[in-house]
């Protein structure tokens, strides 16, 4: 496999109270035809990836939507898959080229969260959970609280450790100028910071966040100097439900389809120079290390902590545009924005956030709790 990234796009992730879904869509889009040189009726399909359009606007025709703002009418679909809607929408539009559908399309991701009041956002995002969690009132920061303390009473990991996964991203996401956050903290600032869910602080948490990301990919070749491929995309899902998996400090969805992605392109996880991971919360970053197989199990807080995944210190640098945590978590544009992120760093494009030398990234995107994982690897 080797699809074609023409052209890419992302706007400011944050607060956006004054930008409407259409015009953050309308940035993206029109930011990433830009970037790959093409126009509107260049494009064959439109994919969006979005999760709560149909909960918090009542408007869930998000393709013909973006299509009306793209100014063509082409196949049109919206992909949902809770926080790994991007993901999930970029693995369809590349099936769809792979099936010889179509030769050029664009996929979007977006999602404006802000306008909706903390307790609205918290029960949509459960739409992502299942019934018994629902029904027990449990929340996203409640059931990944319990992986938390399954993990640290594991490994003997402490607090301080797993703070160090979101002093590592704010770190990043302060030379990024699209973050949210751009403030570097301390561990002893997230260990101040107030309790959410034991042992989950606020600052171990993402943010609620607007924004909007899209791609050009296509069968053709690209032009720019320095072309990006997707050469793996695949896609893993387990249970709804935490109580019904046989461990909490592991997700065997990402396992799947990360082992799956790597055979695809005859790689190790030791051959990944740069990764955007899926940090919803501290110990989500933690858990994913390992099961990327970019640290041994039960080493994976320790290794962050110890600064083996910071810019200008590690081998593999994971979150460098401050993930969730530090960039933003608008949940549909997630999966493309760290799309977006890994190409501006093959393409050698990153600025002061730059991996150098970086050839080979990786993407990857959860929902919920780990009931469907995307992951993508891009090369140059």
């Amino acid at each position: 496999m080797k699809i074609n990234i023409l052209g890419t796009a992302t706007t400011e992730f944050g607060e956006l109270w004054k930008t409407s879904p259409r015009e953050l869509a309308r940035v993206a889009i029109q930011g990433a035809l830009k970037d790959a040189g093409k126009r509107p009726k260049d494009i064959d399909a439109l994919f969006v990836g979005n999760m709560l359009a149909g909960i918090f606007g009542n408007q869930a025709n998000l393709g013909s939507l973006f299509c009306e703002e793209l100014g063509v009418n082409v196949p049109a679909s919206h992909v949902e898959a809770a926080c790994a809607s991007g993901g999930l929408a970029l693995h369809n539009a590349i099936n769809s080229l792979l099936a010889g559908r179509y030769n050029t399309v664009l996929v979007l991701g977006v999602e404006k969260m802000t306008d909706s009041s903390q307790d609205e956002v918290t029960a949509g995002l459960m739409a992502a959970g299942s019934d018994e969690e629902r029904q027990a009132g449990v929340t996203f920061p409640g059931i990944y609280a319990l992986m938390a303390q399954a993990y640290m009473s594991e490994y003997n990991v402490t607090e301080e450790e797993l703070a160090a996964v979101s002093v590592k991203n704010h770190f990043h996401g302060s030379l990024n100028d699209k973050a949210q956050f751009r403030r570097i903290i301390t561990v002893e600032d997230v260990m101040r910071s107030g309790k959410i869910a034991d042992p989950l602080k606020l600052l171990d948490c993402s943010p609620i966040s607007d924004g909007a990301s899209a791609v050009v990919i296509s069968t053709e070749t690209s032009k720019n100097s320095k072309p990006v491929f997707i050469t793996a995309s695949e896609v893993a899902t387990d249970t709804l439900s935490l109580h019904d998996r046989q461990s909490f400090t592991t997700l065997s969805s990402v396992v799947r389809a990360s082992q799956a992605a790597y055979k695809k392109v005859g790689i190790k996880a030791s051959g990944v120079d740069v990764a955007e991971i899926h940090d919803c919360f501290s110990i989500a970053e933690a858990i994913a290390t390992e099961d990327l197989g970019f640290s041994k199990r039960g080493e994976g807080a320790k290794d962050i902590a110890n600064g083996r995944m910071t810019i200008g210190k590690g081998k593999i640098i994971t979150n460098p545009s401050g993930g969730l945590k530090a960039c933003g978590h608008p949940v549909g544009a997630t999966g493309i924005k760290q799309i977006v992120e890994i190409t501006q760093h093959l393409r050698g494009e990153a600025g002061a956030r730059q991996v150098r030398g970086a050839k080979i990234g990786l993407t990857h995107n959860v929902g919920g709790s780990g009931a469907i994982a995307v992951i993508h690897i891009l090369q140059n």
